[in-house]
């Protein structure tokens, strides 16, 4: 990586770089060579240019937005970088509510929605413009487009987004300016809330961030077509996953890990979470990201993962694999049990159901399964009214799911767990059973077997739509996939 030529401290202006390289303090860069990098670059600005495909759906938000707060200026930032170590950042990831208002994906950028004596809000999209020329901030900036690439001007973001654009530069100045009241999303932008610090209150902004969470409940078209090609890509990540089980056994789960990114760049942007890379016991740690065990014939592989596509939604899909390709009898006992369990959650949901009845069908198939094979004292409404079952089970059964893999997380409980579902809504069944390697109330065999089965649920008009079933859920219907894709 190139070092930059710029100041290290980030707080230092592009002003400032300048004056210090006039002053000399950067080698190499005569004054000569300062005005040589001003001129002979060609026009790139691009023109005419078709908005976004979900310019429609992004102006519609912002509209009810508008209408939910009406007489307040509304801040929504998209974030900043963040550091790594030392001068390197991650790859940024604009924050969910500014995407989901926008369609914009740049650092820095910031939403306002500023009212109007006649009613509503003019909605302005405040970014970086495309870099200096002039003053040199384009090379000697380290965000200066020579070092991290072009940006959009104004004008063509106006294009693409369909809302007016300023420099970001002059929003802070205009937010310690502005009157009236002020609502902003809080933990993206610490020099934005600084700049409202005397204007904002936490429990305004906290009912903001509510209300743009329980928005993001109920799914539009856009948005399903993408949780659609989420899944898609997923499935060709399983399927690539599988193909490469002997490398695997030859390295580590880190080489399952790579397999799954590698499929999560090329058809989308990223990984939407942590990819889940568990062989052995380590399928019984719910989290485990570590992903550096090793990959055995005859154990379970438990992967966890989704695709995150360049629109910022994802899939979240969990399949235990039998690494050999052939379930033991045990294994096959406890994951038809698993499977039993998220047909039975699955069955349940359905417009007007109670949230919670998927979660309530799923325990009581594993707490009847734990009590026959007995591992717990029945009857299993007794199981269930101490939740005993939980020993194994250890989680709910799953969670709403879209731009965040724990969509909506910011909803009220009467508006979430509480409520019932309804056409629109996309959430995930995944029931489990985890007998841990250290659980010495179950018989030696069970212990360090753990089992997920995870599929991505649309609410529909007359019941649901799996939009994971490209991958095959049934025991021999998974050892049938297996055999077929190692050939």
């Amino acid at each position: 990586m190139a070092e930059e030529l710029t100041p290290e401290t980030p707080e230092e202006s592009t002003e400032e770089a300048i004056k210090q390289r006039k002053n000399g303090l950067y080698p190499g860069v005569s004054d000569e060579l300062a005005e040589n990098m001003k001129s002979g670059w060609a026009d790139t600005e691009l023109r005419d240019l078709a908005p976004i495909a979900q310019a429609d759906k992004t102006a519609a938000r912002r509209a009810a937005l508008s209408a939910r707060f009406p007489g307040e200026r509304l801040v929504i930032p998209a974030g900043k970088l963040k550091t790594r170590s030392n001068d390197t950042e991650y790859a940024f990831r604009a924050s969910t509510e500014y995407a989901y208002l926008t369609g914009d994906q740049t650092q820095d950028g910031v939403l306002v929605l500023e009212p109007v004596r006649a009613g509503g809000h003019k909605a302005t999209i405040y970014l970086l413009p495309r870099s200096d020329r002039e003053n040199g901030e384009f090379w000697l900036d380290g965000q200066g487009e020579l070092w991290v690439g072009r940006r959009h001007s104004l004008t063509e973001a106006e294009q693409l987004l369909g809302v007016p654009a300023k420099d970001v530069r002059e929003l802070a100045a205009e937010l310690k300016e502005a009157t009236g009241p002020v609502r902003a999303v809080r933990g993206h932008d610490a020099g934005i809330e600084a700049a409202l610090t005397d204007k904002v209150t936490a429990e305004r902004d906290e009912e903001l961030r509510v209300y743009l969470s329980e928005a993001r409940l109920i799914k539009d078209d856009f948005e399903v077509a993408e949780l659609r090609k989420a899944c898609e890509a997923t499935a060709r990540g399983f399927e690539d996953v599988v193909k490469v089980l002997d490398k695997a056994e030859a390295t580590s789960e880190r080489y399952i890990e790579g397999t799954f990114f590698l499929r999560a760049r090329v058809e989308g942007n990223d990984i939407g979470y942590g990819s889940i890379c568990a062989a052995g016991p380590h399928a019984t740690t719910l989290h485990w990201v570590r992903n550096d065990g090793d990959v055995r014939s005859g154990d379970l592989l438990l992967l966890d993962a989704g695709v995150e596509t360049t629109e910022l939604y994802t899939a979240d899909i969990t399949r235990t694999l039998p690494i050999n390709g052939r379930y033991t009898e045990l294994q096959r006992k406890i994951y038809d049990a698993v499977y039993e369990a998220q047909e039975a959650g699955i069955a349940a949901v359905k417009p007007g159901a109670a949230y919670r009845d998927f979660h309530d069908a799923a325990q009581r198939v594993l707490a009847e399964k734990l009590v026959e094979w007995g591992l717990v004292e029945g009857p299993v409404e007794r199981v269930l009214e101490l939740g005993l079952q939980r020993r194994w089970t250890l989680h709910g059964t799953g969670h709403m799911l879209g731009m965040d893999v724990h969509d909506c997380a910011a909803a009220r409980t009467e508006a979430y767990v509480d409520t019932t579902l309804a056409p629109g809504m996309c959430l995930t069944v995944e029931p489990g059973l985890y007998f841990q390697a250290d659980d010495l109330t179950v018989p030696e065999e069970y212990r360090g077997i753990g089992v997920r089965i995870e599929d991505d649920i649309l609410v529909t008009e007359d019941g649901n739509v799996n939009l994971s079933d490209a991958l095959p859920r049934r025991s021999e219907e998974v050892e049938a996939w297996m055999a077929g894709l190692k050939g």
